[in-house]
């Protein structure tokens, strides 16, 4: 793959450092900017919003037909990076998850009419919106395959019961999609449907506390007692559940790790600022080796990361899932993000664990970067699965014509 990016990616790029720099930012230190969950209130958020949008920088992952720029995952990588800078930074500019991913893929195989109903609204910012698919025990987690909640078809409509939780955003969405059995066929039994909140049926029983700041909506846990779907909301066909996860979650595993380098280049540009000016025994923590190693090996750990991104968002491009690319990816920047924010509190001290900074809510933040869209482990079974079926070929260069 060649890196060079176009000057119209740059352009963007650039653009949107500028922006983050002169009105996310300073919203970090503003107590009121906060909501009660740890995240940007609404109203800050729909004032930035409208800025972005005056400013041609909003749902730019998505192509002009859509309302979005056309950007490919090449284009994205480098702005969604630029964009999480500021820890409030992507959801100004409708570039974070949930909606990313459920944009991304409503656009990818939705209906006409399904994309006006459906996606429409979320491009617009009127509505947010949410991925329903993990499970309580004994359902489906990483392995979609466990899917216990039930749809059932009866007539031209279908009637949902089951479970599921922690299903990000889902208190302030408008817009489900919901996946859910079929069938017991191991490849075809599962099916995704779209479902608006205030359909009867369903309920939502908690919104579960975290360890970290939380997604406008929360981690919520939700009953399904007779939600009645009808065919004509089902996306793709029925049985091809398991193939629109794959559609969704490939890409969207990336764009987290698109985003968590932004955060963990800020991590360490708060680290160096504070090693810069901070002196201890007559000298100043830049100076340390101790100091210089740490930092050293974060800024290598952060260029693998955002070569590893990059290697599985031209994959993508291409046309492929991308599945080891992205697995790889996934593990290796959730626990670099984990380092960056660790890191820097160790240098920081005091300062790095109270809230003077940003680090502590990336801390919490962080952790669970090792567990959204697979845990570490299942990436790297998929992966040793590769290796066993691959061999050497598993680092095998594309051969161009």
């Amino acid at each position: 793959m060649d890196f060079t990016i176009s000057p119209r990616v740059e352009a963007y790029r650039a653009r949107i450092a500028d922006f983050v720099d002169a009105h996310v930012v300073p919203l970090e230190s503003v107590p009121a900017a906060y909501d009660g969950h740890g995240n940007i209130s609404l109203a800050e958020l729909a004032r930035l919003r409208g800025l972005a949008r005056d400013q041609g920088l909003w749902c730019l992952q998505l192509k002009p037909e859509t309302g979005g720029a056309g950007l490919d995952k090449v284009g994205m990588a480098v702005c969604y990076e630029a964009m999480n800078r500021s820890i409030f930074g992507p959801v100004v500019f409708n570039s974070a998850a949930p909606d990313d991913g459920n944009m991304m893929v409503l656009e990818k195989v939705a209906t006409p009419a399904q994309k006006e109903r459906w996606l429409a609204p979320i491009v617009d910012g009127r509505v947010r919106s949410a991925f329903a698919m993990t499970e309580p025990h004994p359902g489906g987690g990483s392995d979609p395959g466990m899917i216990q909640t039930r749809a059932e078809r009866r007539g031209d409509t279908y009637v949902v019961t089951g479970r599921k939780w922690y299903i990000t955003g889902a208190e302030e969405a408008d817009h489900f999609i919901l996946m859910a059995r079929t069938s017991d066929d191991a490849r075809k039994g599962l099916t995704a449907f779209l479902f608006h909140k205030d359909q009867p049926g369903w309920r939502i029983l908690r919104r579960i506390p975290i360890m970290g700041p939380e997604e406008h909506g929360g981690h919520c846990e939700l009953l399904f007692e007779g939600l009645e779907i009808p065919a004509e909301n089902v996306l793709m066909n029925e049985g091809d559940g398991l193939k629109l996860t794959q559609i969704r979650l490939g890409p969207a595993r990336m764009t987290h790790c698109m985003r968590w380098l932004g955060l963990s280049k800020r991590c360490v540009e708060i680290a160096r600022a504070y090693a810069a000016e901070r002196h201890g025994f007559g000298i100043r923590l830049a100076d340390r080796e101790s100091i210089q190693l740490m930092l050293g090996d974060l800024a290598m750990r952060i260029e693998i990361g955002r070569l590893l991104v990059m290697k599985a968002a031209w994959a993508l491009d291409q046309g492929s899932f991308a599945r080891k690319e992205v697995s790889m990816a996934k593990v290796h920047v959730a626990n670099l993000l984990h380092a960056a924010a660790d890191v820097a509190i160790q240098i920081n001290g005091a300062r790095g664990y109270s809230t003077d900074t940003p680090l502590e809510w990336i801390y919490r933040y962080a952790r669970q970067a090792r567990l959204v869209d697979g845990a570490d482990e299942v990436h790297k079974m998929v992966l040793n699965r590769n290796l066993e079926t691959e061999g050497d070929a598993f680092w095998s260069w594309p051969v161009g014509a």
